[in-house]
């Protein structure tokens, strides 16, 4: 079998890799990326990418064909990854999620791929915490990002045919550590405030839901991508992948964090405008379509992981939100050193 995984040298991508090489050990796995993030290594005894049997650096916006032959799968991480980058890359990210996405599967159905796997989000349900969301729920995208996300979807699903099965992973939010960690993610972010600023500062009045999953359990969903049966929800799917027990507001998360780092404190603010992404989300599908790949991590473990990669990497960074850990901020050092242009390609 032989596995293409663009946007490998992201955040998610050490984990996919991992969980691949050790489920596949005889697959040809080749990685594509543009390489913005490939030198964001934290607590790495090697490049995760040793696992890997070819790494290429390209475009996803200008994908070669030629990568495609005899490929079996291809899974597509690649995306401009957040709502900050979102909303300063507007045009960008629908370029990079939306288009460059379909694009890549048009190709992949053209060529004889027969499998395609799209990290989406559900990020897509927007405004929704009214009760647990379903895949058939209304959808309400408030960023460029989660409006990337829909478009995708809805264009991926005519491509889907008895030869080409197409896999939509409605992603809750991630969280957790590997070896290229983001920073810029909910509890991410508290679990390093708390280790070097013992404090939990929350932007909101912390009653937002907002579902979570570790990269790791992200992973296992991907391989189920690779291996799922027409009879597992059929040509084309959109599934909600997470799990019901990962449905948290943000206070309870801080509060979490601080009862496994001790002498922090947590606080809100009561005055902050209502942030509006907020959504609780139904897995059941999920569960029932894919019962051997279930999330095996929960919020203590995922905490601990994080608290304990930091503290080996003796991570002491107060001002870690203007840090290499914070993807915006790698792309605005990129482009003020004049290595990328206004379009974020390589100069």
């Amino acid at each position: 079998m032989k596995i293409v995984i663009a946007g490998n040298l992201g955040y998610i991508g050490p984990s996919v890799t991992n969980q691949l090489r050790s489920t596949f050990p005889d697959a040809e796995l080749i990685g594509f990326d543009i390489g913005y993030f490939a030198h964001s290594l934290v607590n790495a005894d090697n490049l995760p990418e040793v696992k890997l049997d070819a790494q290429i650096f390209g475009d996803i916006r200008k994908f070669p064909v030629e990568v495609l032959k005899d490929v079996d799968v291809v899974l597509d991480l690649a995306a401009i990854s957040n709502d900050p980058m979102g909303n300063k890359y507007e045009e960008i990210t629908m370029d990079v999620n939306y288009r460059a996405a379909v694009n890549l599967a048009k190709l992949c159905k053209d060529n004889g791929v027969k499998k395609f796997v799209y990290a989406s989000s559900c990020s897509m349900y927007g405004s929704a915490s009214d009760y647990p969301k379903k895949e058939q729920d209304e959808l309400n995208p408030l960023s460029a990002y989660a409006r990337s996300k829909v478009a995708t979807e809805k264009d991926l699903e005519p491509l889907a045919s008895d030869e080409f099965m197409v896999t939509c992973l409605r992603f809750a939010t991630a969280c957790g550590f590997t070896n290229r960690l983001r920073l810029d993610l909910v509890l991410n972010d508290f679990v390093a405030g708390a280790l070097v600023n013992n404090e939990i500062g929350i932007l909101s009045d912390g009653t937002p839901w907002r579902p979570m999953i570790n990269t790791k359990d992200m992973a296992r969903a991907f391989e189920w991508g690779v291996v799922r049966e027409r009879s597992q929800g059929g040509n084309f799917i959109a599934v909600n992948t997470g799990s019901n027990e990962w449905n948290n507001q943000i206070y309870p998360l801080a509060q979490a964090v601080a009862e496994l780092i001790p002498g922090v404190k947590v606080s809100t603010n009561p005055d902050a405008v209502p942030d509006k992404r907020s959504y609780m989300v139904n897995f059941d599908l999920y569960k029932e379509l894919a019962p051997n790949h279930q999330p095996i991590w929960d919020l203590e473990t995922t905490i601990k992981e994080i608290r304990d990669n930091l503290v080996e990497w003796n991570f002491s960074d107060p001002n870690f939100r203007e840090s290499k850990l914070i993807r915006l901020r790698v792309l605005n050092n990129l482009q003020e050193k004049n290595l990328i242009n206004e379009n974020l390609e390589w100069n």
